[in-house]
């Protein structure tokens, strides 16, 4: 009995290779440490003493020198036949093909292997699942699509307003309309802006060879009218309804196209429809992820002052919705003092119809609803709460802020390295930009897509832009501030601020760019939510409208 004790009582020990222990994935070492453990089973103790009494003997018997030399030959022996024949097959721990072991999903794995080991904390990314671009059109789709790109008979031509980001969406319906009528498109003719008074042309903010070749499967763009159709008298439509159908489309226009054929439209924005047949809305993600490449000068700009911003450590990426023109749209205020306050209600008191909010709110209620932009002081606090550290880069884009430097000192006091295209380009470099307004909120966009981490201090076009191309690059880092929830916390005085911040990040866990279902809320666009249409895991999901 005293025997059997004294054998219970002694550790034993398994001598296992490294290169088996560093064969092991991170991932694979947390499900063991997380497993939750078992009560041992009469089996398993009856194992564990018999291994221990193995080793009692072995030990007894390596007292005798003899002994010891021989069994450090075998030792080496077996080592060298392991090596020479893979795997040895005597150690109970050998990852032998026929035996059970924990396997993470594929789509795990992956992505543990693509986040660096440094990503910790403020710079960790997101779980992607696995979902990478799935946009190939079905069977039907390819079928049609040799007789859409051989037609010589129909022609859309559009003209695109706004600023940079609504021409890109824009741009995207415009080849999805054509391709819905089965007509060629002319190369969008991009309206003057009459707030930045841009002159650009297609050519000079994209790339337009890059758009013809990465379409030539789907729609056929021409640069201009083949001179059969020059004087052709198009049929000129500017008032089509919103979020209207693709059968809408073809019933209103294709007849009247095929007769004259020329079709001009104008006024694109919001015009069709969010939720499309499937392959309409893989053709919408291969614009927007593709085919709409900038032009080379703005992309050899954009990747320089990333580089730049990167060369010492990550860097987040602010896009600061504080200009005059935003608080006067938004019925709200700046918070830079009475005078700067009175500014702005004195520009909407002239101006009501810019109001875009609901104007029967005080600019309280818009804030409590979340219905404000952000302004410097309240994204530092945020960012503060989100566990932001302080000696980080951070590469702000946006306009002019309304009040100039002072509204963005709080930013500035919060982070030392803090910067923006003009502040971080070489003497002369923005020079061939100058005065062209969306050709520097381009080298903005490529700057702010290669961040480490995004955040947009309100929505907008170029938020709901760059979101779709970071989920589709891999669900990067993006992170969508829940306003509502914010401002409520930031207002009440009564939480001190420790308590406040850690109610802020608990509430953000799920709001740092994971992928989320595009048809989870009414009114999403697939090229900002591009799951489930145009992405897919290992167990692909198909939408069906």
């Amino acid at each position: 009995m005293a025997k059997k004790t004294q054998t219970q009582n002694k550790l034993s020990y398994i001598s296992v290779s490294s290169q088996f222990i560093h064969s092991l994935s991170s991932s694979s070492l947390h499900g063991l440490l997380t497993s939750p453990t078992k009560k041992p089973s009469h089996t398993a103790t009856a194992a564990a003493a018999a291994a221990a009494a193995a080793t009692v003997r072995f030990l007894s018997l390596t007292r005798n020198p003899r002994t010891y030399l021989l069994c450090l030959s075998l030792l080496a022996f077996l080592w060298t036949s392991r090596l020479a024949f893979g795997p040895d097959p005597f150690l109970p721990c050998s990852p032998i093909s026929d035996r059970p072991r924990l396997v993470l999903p594929s789509s795990a794995a992956e992505v543990t292997a693509a986040v660096a080991v440094s990503e910790e904390g403020f710079w960790r990314q997101p779980e992607g699942f696995g979902y990478r671009g799935c946009i190939e059109g079905s069977e039907g789709y390819r079928r049609a699509s040799e007789a859409v790109v051989k037609g010589r008979r129909k022609y859309l031509m559009v003209v695109v307003s706004g600023g940079l980001n609504q021409q890109r969406n824009q741009i995207v319906d415009a080849v999805v309309i054509a391709r819905i009528l089965g007509a060629a498109l002319v190369v969008p003719i991009l309206q003057v802006n009459v707030i930045w008074e841009d002159e650009s042309e297609f050519s000079d903010i994209f790339d337009l060879d890059h758009f013809k070749s990465v379409l030539s499967s789907d729609v056929r763009v021409v640069s201009s009218l083949p001179s059969t159709h020059v004087m052709t008298r198009p049929v000129l439509e500017s008032r089509t309804p919103l979020h209207v159908s693709a059968k809408w489309i073809r019933r209103r226009y294709l007849r009247r196209l095929t007769k004259e054929g020329v079709l001009l439209l104008r006024g694109l924005d919001s015009r069709l429809s969010k939720d499309l047949p499937s392959d309409l809305q893989k053709l919408r993600c291969k614009v927007a992820f593709h085919a709409l490449k900038f032009a080379p000068p703005i992309l050899a700009l954009g990747n320089r002052l990333a580089d730049r911003m990167r060369r010492d450590g990550p860097y987040l990426a602010l896009h600061l919705r504080m200009e005059k023109d935003v608080w006067v749209r938004t019925g709200c205020l700046p918070g830079l003092g009475a005078d700067l306050d009175e500014v702005v209600r004195s520009e909407r008191r002239l101006r009501p119809e810019l109001l875009t909010a609901r104007s029967n709110m005080t600019f309280e209620e818009r804030k409590l609803a979340g219905l404000c932009p952000m302004n410097a002081g309240e994204v530092a606090r945020f960012l503060r709460a989100l566990g932001a550290p302080g000696d980080m880069r951070v590469y702000w884009a946006g306009g002019e802020p309304f009040g100039g430097e002072e509204a963005l000192q709080p930013l500035k006091g919060e982070f030392k390295h803090f910067y923006d295209k003009g502040g971080l380009a070489a003497p002369g470099e923005l020079e061939p930009f100058a005065n062209r307004a969306s050709l520097l909120a381009a080298i903005d966009f490529v700057v702010a897509e290669r961040a480490d981490v995004f955040m947009a201090s309100h929505g907008g076009n170029m938020n709901h832009a760059i979101q779709g191309l970071r989920a589709y690059a891999g669900h990067r880092k993006c992170i969508t501030p829940n306003k509502r929830e914010i401002f409520k916390y930031f207002l009440d005085t009564s939480i001190p601020e420790s308590e406040s911040n850690r109610i802020i990040k608990e509430l953000h866990r799920d709001s740092l760019g994971q992928p989320e279902l595009r048809m989870d809320k009414a009114g999403r666009d697939v090229t900002a939510y591009p799951v489930p249409e145009c992405m897919c895991n290992g167990s692909r999901t198909r939408s069906t409208f």
